[in-house]
């Protein structure tokens, strides 16, 4: 099983000059969990997408340790997962489709054709794989992005508004894989929910200190 190492170092994030949060700081080792909190607006789901290495910090650094090995973001990519309300899926493509698409562009091994649908299953969308995913609900949608995080079997899994749009069934669904993935790699949520922070063994709290 391979071991990672993420270290955030006085990670800060600007916008238009505005500070958003600044001095976000911490160490995580797998098997291990950390939950970011924070009120709407505090900048909970950027400093999940400066950590997927979707976009950059203003200032910090964060360092990603594979094997013993570190790594930079665009290796390290490869083994993250990475969930939110805000991603986009293809309308125009089946379920099926989208997880195909999904699996020609990244750089590693493709998967395969029974990957993905034992996927489909896991998600309770396989009698709607072959359905333009344009016709499916906001809860459908949401459990065809935990396929795609997990397609790749990540090593880090982050989950922005984990339950966003799921139903009692999509819950239990997450919380099942919540309990696999923090006992066998590194998992972050980031939420206002107290609950969904207490499936973590750390915290941390973003935004900005009222003046």
């Amino acid at each position: 099983m391979n071991h990672v190492f993420m270290t955030a170092t006085e990670i800060a994030k600007d916008f238009n000059r505005r500070p958003i949060f600044r001095d976000i700081s911490f160490s995580l080792s797998s098997p291990s969990s950390l939950a970011i909190s924070g009120k709407n607006g505090a900048g909970k789901s950027t400093l999940s997408k400066i950590l997927a290495g979707l976009i950059s910090s203003t200032r910090g650094s964060i360092t990603y340790t594979l094997n013993d090995k570190q790594v930079g973001i665009e290796e390290f990519k490869h083994h993250i997962g990475f969930v939110s309300p805000y991603l986009n899926l293809y309308d125009e493509f089946t379920a099926l489709e989208n997880l195909q698409l999904l699996s020609r562009i990244r750089a590693t091994t493709q998967q395969n054709e029974t990957r993905m649908k034992d996927l489909l299953r896991l998600v309770s969308l396989w009698k709607r794989k072959d359905d333009l995913v344009g016709t499916f609900s906001s809860g459908m949608k949401q459990r065809l992005k935990y396929a795609f995080a997990l397609l790749h079997n990540p090593i880090v899994l982050i989950l922005d508004e984990p339950t966003s749009n799921l139903d009692d069934e999509g819950i239990e669904f997450v919380q099942r894989m919540v309990k696999q993935q923090k006992e066998e790699g590194v998992l972050i949520v980031a939420t206002n929910d107290k609950k969904e922070a207490c499936w973590c063994a750390q915290e941390i709290h973003v935004g900005m200190p009222e003046k």
